[in-house]
């Protein structure tokens, strides 16, 4: 069977790089097997979830190349939840609990205190009813627990292979607020059981999570997905992401001019068997990925590995690719292709291009740095037209009339005629340049 995946963020902040990563595992893993990619919106936290996130998460997924096969809100979905919350109240495994959160956080630490661990000791199981009375005539309202079955739950996880929870180890979770809103738990077990989601694969800060999961699978009446769980992405120093903070969300990423196929390498080779490398295409790099492959250790991500991938792409990039976009930056149709063939190599990022069309069309202020260079320079200026070997042989005249040779011959020529100290090969900005700006130039003149 073609295998369902899911994808599943909040809509409360921007995506980061770190998001990503899961985002592409499931779309790619999708993507080599001929399955679908769902797109879920855990839109439940009604306070921080907000239209103008969620269309950010279409807007950014579809920049990473990734375009959901099916879509679907939590929001939509609460009768679905009501409806399993009721069934779990009715099998005794969702109980009532009155507890405030101050009361909560000091039954912890006497736990703590005494060496015991902070899990909830299901004091709620054994209220009265007259208790309970007395607790809703004081205006508090019941949150839910889950009651867990004290055992072990074992996965054949696609990332950690043999994995195991213990269960008594755990907290009953919460899975239903006292306003009757739902946490994360019980909507993505009911919407993946409902939607027919085959296979789960994110982040192993939700290993935990399974242990809960399954035994809510399992009680509602479903078999489980197969469940794998990746390392997560941090910064180079270790640190986890937030969307909160805006750590290197995808929209800055974009906006700052990164390629979709550097973040994209980045975030899945990123902490794999794999050697992160630039690679373009969707299919490529689902090739690539193997979820059994992935290191157990945090996968740490460093900017300078980003610039260095981008700029591999852009000096890799074909014409065709970027001919929109230079367009865009206002370089001449005619001119656009030999200029990008002589400037991509010197671009780390393709919005670059817009600096050195500028050398090129100027105004440039020119720097004379040797009169007798300058001098010849502008005696030998060759007749148009000029090609690929202008250069070259008007380098071969200057040289034969001074005596120049190396830095001393080009560094002076490069000053004079862009008026910068290092720059693309001038062999291909020089015919681009033209005649009469660059004759200009070597008398000193901006042009």
């Amino acid at each position: 069977m073609a295998p369902l995946v899911r994808f599943a963020p909040s809509p409360t902040g921007y995506l980061h790089i770190g998001n990503a990563r899961p985002a592409l595992l499931n779309a790619l893993f999708a993507r080599a097997r001929g399955g679908r990619f769902l797109l879920r919106l855990d839109d439940t936290d009604r306070e921080r979830s907000t239209e103008a996130y969620a269309a950010a998460v279409e807007e950014d997924l579809a920049w990473l190349g990734i375009v959901p096969d099916l879509r679907a809100r939590q929001s939509d979905r609460v009768a679905a939840y009501d409806a399993a919350a009721d069934s779990l109240r009715a099998q005794g495994r969702l109980y009532a609990c009155y507890e405030t959160p101050e009361e909560l956080e000091r039954r912890r630490k006497r736990q703590l205190g005494r060496g015991l661990p902070p899990i909830y000791d299901r004091a709620a199981l054994t209220l009265t009813a007259e208790e309970r009375a007395a607790f809703e005539a004081e205006g508090r309202r019941p949150h839910w627990r889950f009651k867990l079955d004290h055992r072990t739950i074992t996965w054949a996880d696609l990332v950690r292979g043999e994995a195991h929870i213990d269960c008594a180890s755990l907290s009953d979770p919460v899975l239903v607020r006292a306003d009757g809103s739902y946490l994360y738990t019980l909507p993505s077990v009911v919407d993946d059981a409902e939607m027919g989601v085959t296979h789960v694969i994110r982040g192993e800060d939700h290993v935990t999570n399974t242990g809960v999961q399954v035994q809510i699978f399992e009680t509602l009446g479903h078999a489980p997905p197969v469940f794998g769980h990746h390392n997560l992405l941090t910064t180079a120093d270790g640190e986890g992401l937030s969307k909160r903070l805006g750590h290197l969300s995808l929209r800055g990423l974009r906006e700052a001019g990164y390629e979709p196929a550097a973040i994209r390498s980045l975030a899945v080779l990123t902490g794999s068997a794999e050697a992160v490398r630039p690679v373009a295409s969707l299919d490529d790099l689902a090739r690539l990925v193997d979820l059994a492959h992935i290191s157990r250790a945090p996968a740490r991500f460093d900017p300078h590995d980003l610039d260095a991938l981008n700029a591999r792409l852009v000096h890799e990039m074909p014409f065709a690719e970027a001919r929109e976009r230079l367009l865009a930056l206002g370089i001449p149709p005619v001119a656009a292709e030999p200029f990008w063939q002589a400037v991509r190599a010197n671009l780390g990022k393709v919005a670059e291009a817009e600096d050195w069309w500028r050398v090129v069309a100027g105004p440039v202020e020119p720097a004379l740095a040797d009169e007798a260079v300058i001098a010849a320079a502008v005696a030998t200026i060759p007749a148009e037209p000029w090609g690929p070997e202008t250069w070259k042989d008007w380098a071969g005249a200057v040289r034969e009339r001074t005596g120049a040779k190396g830095k001393a011959l080009f560094m002076p020529l490069r000053l004079a005629l862009t008026g910068l100290d290092h720059g693309p090969d001038l062999a291909g900005l020089l015919p681009l340049i033209g005649h009469e700006r660059a004759e200009r130039r070597l008398r000193g003149e901006t042009a």
